[in-house]
């Protein structure tokens, strides 16, 4: 799907942009590692590579790309990850009405410009497509930022689980829904 004059697309990801979904979780803990940002990931265990892999051999990562450029990328999938079943969900689902967003990453040279939004846009859009009625992501309680946009789209914190997750020990995970609507 191309946007704003055809200088942007969302599509799936593939082999090919490994490499570069894999140099913006870099920039990414670069950023974290100067203390410009918060996101709670460490370099060599979350996100990496191996992170970009699975969601291309799996077929759920998909990226934004500008000008020819990936400038961000996320996984949509309908995996639920166990620390899930501590949160009381305000909008209950079975599982297969649930769509998870995993690993919203956008570069740092283009954050301000949409893609985040962009993606939540699909996301939302996808889960309509597939018939689901609830949405639900996660981020680290010290991510600051990713928690203040999706409380902008409309998502609310349901919950907060203490765990080691994804292999980086004392995570306060927040845990946000919305309700799937039939517009953004």
């Amino acid at each position: 799907m191309f946007v704003e004059g055809d200088r942007r697309m969302i599509r799936k990801a593939n082999v090919q942009d490994i490499p570069k979904i894999t140099a913006i979780f870099d920039q990414l803990h670069t950023e974290e590692e100067l203390g410009h940002s918060t996101t709670g990931w460490l370099r060599g265990i979350y996100p990496t590579e191996d992170v970009a892999a699975a969601g291309v051999r799996a077929g759920d990562m998909i990226v934004v790309e500008e000008d020819g450029e990936v400038c961000a990328a996320a996984r949509i999938n309908q995996e639920q990850c166990e620390e899930y079943a501590q949160i009381t969900w305000e909008f209950e689902a079975r599982e297969e009405q649930v769509l998870v967003l995993h690993t919203l990453v956008v570069s740092p040279r283009t954050q301000g410009r949409g893609c985040a939004r962009q993606i939540l846009a699909h996301y939302e859009q996808e889960a309509r497509d597939r018939n689901c009625t609830a949405l639900r992501i996660d981020t680290n309680f010290r991510n600051q930022r990713a928690r203040a946009m999706y409380r902008k789209y409309g998502y609310r914190e349901s919950g907060v689980v203490d765990c080691d997750f994804n292999g980086i020990p004392n995570v306060q995970m927040v845990c946000l829904e919305k309700r799937v609507k039939n517009t953004f």
